[in-house]
């Protein structure tokens, strides 16, 4: 049976944080409410279309799910276990920003059969947290973690931010020391960047620019202790237990993301709600990022199969220039090119890296027959290496991951 992992979006959020750039928003009960009945019309719809497709991931991302009421994740779950072929010992993901979570709530999701929860804490240190317009401080973010713990939550992945304005390498430190001693299972750990669009940027864009080029920022870590902080998170994690298997998460054994590897692998994946991305047989489309128009949205399971709609979808973009039309906006067939590029600087950012038997089954191909010289290349610059029929990169190779990863675009 095809396998196929879900993701399905709840854009609402407290408040919105100074660094985001995600697709979220505060918004009121009324609206929530019509939100969750619109998602639940969309998966019944989307169920009946991958009847076919055994799921073995399903992760609730936002946004802050958590802001919504225990009983109405524990729906929205219930509506994706009754229209879709879900795998007995499936990953069942929700994400939690502290201060949203009670008792009552962390209680309801692990009988809802939520099996894993991620917490965005991204600093120890409450200044930094302030800074950041998160809604918490470190002591909401263990009680949180200790309500998850009691209510039966045996795998929790913590979200960790280095390279904050004003962060020193002690700071960065202590927050891991703080995490870690917690023992969670997982830890994803990412530098800040800077996005457009965001208070950050306003604020910080210079200093982005002035440390890119090698100067002396006046409110961001220098480039040499951003360094620091990104040497200091592989090797003391490593001491404590976790192991690096994707540029920027850590893991228990036995306790890597699902959700993720299988991203970074090219696995199917439907996104469900605002704005979901996905990816399924070849064909990536996207709903729309219109909270008004996806309320509107009708849905209906006796309509037509999924891929006859997005080849009509297809032909009518050729046709006529439009960029929407059904449920699903920006829908685009990849070719062989394309898809060789994703699983290469995708799976380059697993530390096991890409295998070359599993490159020749998918293309029909050898790997060296598309990138022959570009592999010799990386590899007198000792960017890359070969581990048993796998090709990864090397600890420089990652330092300088943007730039090996560009070198596979066609």
């Amino acid at each position: 049976m095809k396998e196929l992992e879900l993701y399905l979006h709840i854009p609402f959020c407290e408040r919105k944080c100074a660094y985001c750039d995600f697709l979220s928003a505060p918004a009121d009960l009324p609206v929530r409410i019509s939100y969750i009945k619109k998602l639940q019309e969309e998966i019944v719809y989307c169920g009946a279309q991958y009847g076919e497709y055994q799921v073995s991931s399903i992760f609730f991302g936002g946004g802050t799910p958590t802001i919504l009421e225990g009983y109405q994740l524990a729906a929205i779950l219930e509506t994706v276990k009754e229209h879709f072929n879900i795998t007995t010992d499936a990953e069942i993901t929700v994400e939690c920003n502290p201060g949203t979570l009670t008792a009552g709530k962390a209680e309801k999701l692990v009988q809802a059969g939520f099996n894993r929860l991620s917490m965005g804490l991204q600093s120890a240190d409450d200044r930094e947290l302030h800074l950041l317009g998160r809604i918490h401080n470190f002591a909401q973010f263990l009680e949180s973690y200790d309500l998850a713990r009691k209510a039966g939550f045996r795998n929790i992945n913590v979200d960790l931010m280095s390279a904050l304005p004003g962060q020193t390498l002690k700071s960065w430190q202590d927050t891991l020391q703080k995490v870690t001693a917690l023992r969670p299972e997982h830890i994803s750990a990412y530098s800040l960047i800077i996005e457009e669009g965001t208070p950050f940027y306003e604020r910080f864009a210079e200093d982005e620019r002035i440390r890119e080029e090698g100067g002396h920022p006046r409110l961001l870590p220098e480039e040499d202790v951003e360094r620091q902080m990104y040497e200091l998170t592989e090797t003391f994690l490593h001491t404590k237990g976790y192991e690096r298997y994707e540029i920027s998460n850590y893991a228990k054994p036995g306790y890597e993301c699902r959700h993720n590897c299988g991203y970074w692998t090219r696995k199917d994946y439907l996104g469900l709600g605002l704005g979901a991305s996905s990816l399924v047989e070849h064909q990536r489309f996207q709903n729309t990022s219109e909270l008004k128009t996806y309320l509107e949205q009708e849905y209906s399971p006796q309509c037509e199969g999924q891929h006859e709609r997005i080849a009509e979808t297809i032909q009518l973009q050729e046709e006529t220039g439009l960029t929407q039309t059904g449920h699903h906006i920006h829908i685009e067939t990849l070719d062989k090119k394309s898809e060789m590029e994703e699983f290469m600087f995708l799976g380059l950012r697993l530390m096991a890296g890409i295998s070359r038997q599993q490159f020749e089954k998918k293309f029909q191909v050898t790997l060296n027959s598309v990138y022959g010289e570009v592999l010799r290349k990386l590899k007198g610059e000792q960017l890359i290496e070969e581990v048993a029929g796998y090709v990864r990169l090397t600890e420089h190779g990652i330092d300088v991951s943007n730039y090996v990863l560009a070198e596979f675009l066609l």
